[in-house]
């Protein structure tokens, strides 16, 4: 990959994974973003040139090559000056197409929920058994510590002992070298999943969300995802849940029989899930491969929706011709995503478990995980995010928090859209069904002033969604300790 790159809102969970993989690979990138963050100081020690604030000085000169997602607006004063000087402009969508062109294994994770877990898991999986991935994920993986990387170029360039390694599938791809992994999180949002053309596709569940791009609802995702899936190439393996009933309706739709491989936690498939057992800690389950037992997997991550995500991804492994024994193991020391069930704080006997969850499916996961794991009450703080979110799946809402002891519900969080009357977090109150439930207003730190002293010693607390939310965690550990 030739040529210098400039991202415009480079701290971003995507742009940063995807900035950091090019500078792995020695090409030049520059960026700017309206705060500073952790994930720009990581860019700058591995070389981008970084700028605080929006500013057309900021593009580089020469034949840069923008970069940009979908959330960046045409007003944005870089944006207005690549334009002006004819720069080749791209979404981030694009780069990752790019990139993943240049590794012979492209796995992607797909669906409405469980991409980010899926993806950081086999990657982390594979990282431990040698196979050195490259990858894209949009959260941070424990251990690694990073959201993205290049990986070995070729199993020359691990390390001994990887390289002498005899979990690694014996084959060879279609330049005669070795095989090499790349991982990523295929975004449906806007439509971009089109443009990948992965040699293995893991298909989560299928559910209505994103209603600022999907205005047809259900139906057309199941459009987009048929599109998708005819773009692929005749080799290519999909592997999907059957349990989920929109995978379900999707298979009968668009798919035949013998073209992809399921797995399930209830039902006959590919790859099954049998004798579940939950614990405080975690779970167990007996991992099947065509009715066969291989043996049991561990997991330290809480909840029914991890033992769907093991599955997918012991599945995925199998499929790209892993030995079960080898990486079963490593399941056990996954200690999860960042902002996916994530202790943050801990203090008077009250554990603050921050949670990317915004849809109410995921919502529902997590309290009944939290309400598995926890000694004491749920207490659930709900930041809704985007009022297209909040009116196309308001009924859903209302249903998802029958999990938690106390709600406690903060102003929506917009990402730039406009509010919709009648879908506001004040008609929400009005109208869901809950004998605990208490409206907050105001921004994170004001709101935690109000929010501790409603919080008792045993309780778990639950910051739920996808904006700023993510904060009230040490927010509400400044209010008790002011420095």
């Amino acid at each position: 990959m030739s040529g210098a790159f400039h991202f415009i809102a480079i701290g971003g969970i995507g742009q940063s994974a995807l900035a950091k993989i090019l500078l792995q690979k020695g090409v030049k990138v520059s960026g700017s973003d309206i705060y500073d963050s952790k994930y720009l100081k990581e860019l700058r020690d591995l070389g981008a040139e970084i700028f605080i604030g929006h500013d057309a000085k900021n593009v580089p000169g020469g034949n840069v090559k923008i970069v940009l997602s979908t959330a960046i607006k045409e007003d944005n004063p870089e944006f207005v000056e690549a334009k002006r000087r004819g720069l080749e402009i791209l979404h981030r969508s694009d780069v990752l197409k790019i990139i993943s062109e240049g590794y012979s294994d492209f796995i992607g994770f797909s669906g409405t929920h469980g991409k980010t877990t899926t993806s950081g898991l086999c990657a982390y999986v594979l990282s431990k058994i040698g196979a050195a991935p490259g990858f894209a994920i949009g959260g941070i993986i424990p251990e690694i510590g990073s959201n993205g990387g290049v990986g070995a170029s070729s199993y020359g360039e691990m390390s001994e002992r990887q390289e002498s390694a005899d979990c690694l599938p014996e084959r060879m791809n279609h330049n005669g070298r070795s095989p090499r992994y790349f991982v990523a999180e295929l975004d449906e949002s806007d439509g971009t999943i089109l443009k990948y053309c992965p040699s293995l596709t893991v298909i989560n569940n299928l559910e209505s969300d994103h209603f600022d791009f999907f205005e047809g609802g259900l139906e057309q995702v199941f459009d987009v995802f048929a599109q998708f899936v005819e773009g692929l190439s005749d080799d290519a393996k999909i592997l999907l849940n059957i349990d989920d009933a929109g995978n379900r309706e999707f298979i009968g739709r668009h798919l035949q029989i013998g073209k992809f491989s399921t797995f399930s936690t209830t039902r006959p498939a590919t790859y099954e899930a049998r004798d579940i057992t939950y614990s405080s800690s975690g779970s167990k389950f007996n991992f099947y491969f065509e009715g066969e037992k291989l043996g049991e997997v561990s997991l330290i991550i809480p909840g029914a929706h991890n033992v769907y995500n093991a599955v997918a991804v012991a599945g995925a492994l199998i499929e790209l011709g892993f030995d079960f024994k080898t990486f079963a193991p490593h399941f056990s020391t996954f200690t999860g995503m960042g902002r996916r069930f994530q202790l943050v704080e801990e203090f008077d006997g009250i554990k603050i478990i921050d949670d990317y969850a915004h849809h109410p499916t995921e919502i529902l996961a997590t309290l009944e995980a939290a309400k598995k794991y926890s000694e004491g009450r749920v207490v659930a703080i709900f930041q809704p995010h985007r009022y297209t979110r909040f009116h196309g799946l308001w009924e859903e809402f209302l249903g998802a928090f029958e999990n938690a002891d106390l709600l406690i519900v903060l102003d929506v969080y917009k990402a730039g859209e406009t509010p919709i009357k009648g879908f506001d977090s004040d008609d929400f109150i009005a109208q869901i069904k809950h004998d605990n439930v208490v409206r907050i207003k105001g921004d994170i730190n004001t709101s935690a002033k109000e929010i501790l002293p409603l919080l008792k010693p045993q309780d778990t607390v639950l910051t739920l969604g996808a904006g700023d939310i993510t904060k009230m965690g040490e927010a509400l550990n400044e209010v008790r300790c002011p420095a």
